[in-house]
């Protein structure tokens, strides 16, 4: 590991003008990814900015009815907040399927924010990664292929975004809360997310010198029946081949409300418009929702390795929206 200079800054402010002054640095909330990547020799800061005894772990209810959720508020402790389960369940069930509980003690909604790929590729030093080393080229191109992304790919990237709780975070619309010595800015969970196009290695719009403080979450009455499915090689501690977060509204047997986005297939966490728009509307019943599905994977840019996730997707947002509907019925 390259070594590096280690600050603890008293407050925001403190934590702001040190990364603004020192070139080269990254803030380290849990760690979980950052300190992975460096012992790999992917991330090579000059100063790490430990921010974890900032006040910034508070889930905060808001005037509307949603909530505003600090960026050190550890995963576990937000999975299991009470108001989470109730008003966005989906949130909740995507976080537990995150990783293991020791991880989830540590990992924070900020850092999880900035997860970057799990592509093997992108890991090995011996390998072409424009997300690595822009204009190195990428060798997943013709590579294993299981695990990557088939929509908002490029001839650049094909790596997919690794998250879950980022996928649920894009079904709620939610908007991340930023800071720095110049000011503070809200960015829409859509816009937050890159897509690789010719320039992978800019994963999000997040400026070097910001600081994530916060995420809010609307007020949203259609979360309060959602789910997280999650589909993957083994039942825990693994990444998704698939994974899809929905919330759905039925009456008089048409889809009065829906959300939906879709993990492990696209470049960034994957809000999928084409499905809701064709859903919004229609019958709510098993044809409906293949064809949305269907709908939705019809921009897929698939190779031999990672062509079933096509069928695999379609029959996850089926059933997502299958046993919700039921729910819907149940009452």
């Amino acid at each position: 590991m390259k070594p590096f200079a280690y600050v603890k800054p008293a407050d925001v402010e403190a934590a702001l003008r040190a990364v603004a002054t020192e070139p080269g640095a990254k803030f380290l909330g849990g760690g979980t990814n950052l300190v992975d990547l460096m012992r790999e020799g992917v991330e090579r800061p000059d100063t790490v900015i430990d921010v974890t005894g900032l006040p910034l772990d508070a889930v905060d209810d808001l005037p509307d009815g949603g909530l505003r959720i600090g960026a050190l508020v550890r995963n576990s402790v937000l999975a299991a907040d009470p108001r989470i389960r109730a008003r966005y369940p989906m949130l909740s069930q995507a976080l537990l399927a995150g990783a293991s509980p020791q991880l989830r003690n540590m990992a924070t909604v900020g850092g999880n924010l900035l997860q970057r790929t799990r592509c093997a590729y992108f890991y090995d030093a011996a390998a072409a990664c424009n997300k690595r080393e822009p204009g190195a080229g990428c060798d997943a191109l013709d590579g294993f292929t299981r695990g990557h992304a088939v929509l908002g790919v490029s001839g650049s990237c094909i790596a997919a975004h690794p998250s879950d709780m980022c996928v649920a975070l894009a079904a709620l619309d939610a908007v991340v809360e930023v800071r720095s010595v110049r000011g503070d800015r809200r960015i829409p969970i859509g816009e937050f997310h890159l897509l690789p196009g010719d320039t992978p290695q800019n994963e999000t719009a997040l400026a070097p010198d910001e600081l994530i403080t916060a995420v809010e979450l609307p007020a949203l009455p259609v979360a309060a029946r959602s789910r997280y499915r999650k589909v993957r090689d083994r039942a825990s501690y693994a990444f998704a081949l698939v994974s899809v977060a929905a919330a759905l509204e039925v009456r008089d047997g048409a889809v009065a409300g829906v959300r939906l986005a879709l993990g492990g297939v696209g470049a960034k966490p994957w809000r999928a418009r084409a499905a809701e728009e064709a859903l919004l509307g229609g019958a709510a019943d098993e044809a409906a929702f293949r064809r949305a599905a269907e709908a939705e994977l019809a921009a897929a840019t698939v190779r031999p390795g990672n062509a079933f996730k096509t069928a695999l997707a379609t029959a996850t947002i089926a059933a997502t929206l299958r046993e919700l509907a039921r729910e819907e019925d149940a009452g």
